[in-house]
Parts: structure tokens; sequence; C-alpha cells
């Protein structure tokens, strides 16, 4: 999948979240590139996470497996593609369902705005993935904030 612009992409084909969260830019970063951190904040609220790789570089792998309050396990890969220190992470989700992450933080005044966009070569497969991941999605964002908190 190539490195898609978002701003070009229908709405239709894209899951958007985005939070203001009450910490600087380089602190969010460094929560989705320390792997041990990642991993206790990552996916909806009562998930944990198996990490059995993570090589946070362009190119780098991250596979994992996602484990469900009631004992699910759901097996991902993904690949990084650009790395921005500390304003950008994109990659792509290599396993069903299909998509593009595009993570981008930026300075606001109240701390870090995080937008949160994943991208998917079809509206029917976004469509499917929406009815789950908007609030999965809200569910991260808290549990990033939790993560944040107890490192201070």
């Amino acid at each position: 999948m190539p490195v898609y612009d978002p701003s070009t992409i229908p709405d239709e084909r894209r899951i958007v979240t985005q939070r203001v969260i009450p910490y600087v830019p380089d602190q969010v970063f460094q929560a989705f590139c320390d792997p041990e951190v990642l991993a206790n904040w990552w996916g909806p609220k009562g998930f944990t996470n198996t990490f059995t790789e993570f090589d946070f570089r362009e190119g780098g792998l991250w596979q994992f497996t996602m484990h469900s309050p009631d004992g699910k396990d759901y097996p991902n890969e993904s690949r990084f593609l650009r790395i921005a220190k500390p304003s950008l992470i994109i990659f792509d989700h290599l396993c069903a369902p299909i998509f593009q992450a595009n993570l981008s933080f930026h300075e606001a005044p109240e701390g870090c705005q995080v937008h949160w966009q994943m991208i998917f070569e079809d509206e029917k497969t976004c469509t499917n993935v929406a009815k789950f991941a908007k609030d999965a999605n809200e569910q991260n964002l808290d549990r990033l904030v939790a993560a944040l908190r107890a490192r201070q």
C-alpha cells in the first residue's frame, strides 16, 4: 500500500479519531515508540497484548497478539512506513482488516492534538470496521492518557 495523503482520501474510506490530551507531543510519541509502554495501553479497554516483534523504524515490523477480556486472541502484523519524531507515525496493518494508520501529534494550548486516521482501500471494509473501531479508538486514547499519567 502506498503512503496515502489523508486529505485526498474520501471520508467513506477513513475513520478519524481526534483528541487533545494534556501531554506534549514528545511524551505522546514516546508512549507509541516504547514497546513496554505501548503493550500496556494499546487496544480497547480490558485488552492485553503480547508483542513478538517491535522494530520501530521505517520498514520495521510490528507483530503482536491482542488478548480480549473474553479470552479471544487477535494476531496483528504491521509495517512502519514513516516515522518523524515527535509528530508522525504511519504504518500499514497487514492482516485483515487491512488499513493504513496515520497518527500525528501536534502542540495544542492544552497539550497535544492527537489526530488518528485509519485509511482503507474500500468503503465496505471501512464501514464494517467503523462499527467497532470508533469506540475502540476512543478507549485506546483513554488508555494512552492513563499510561502517560502513570509515568509522571
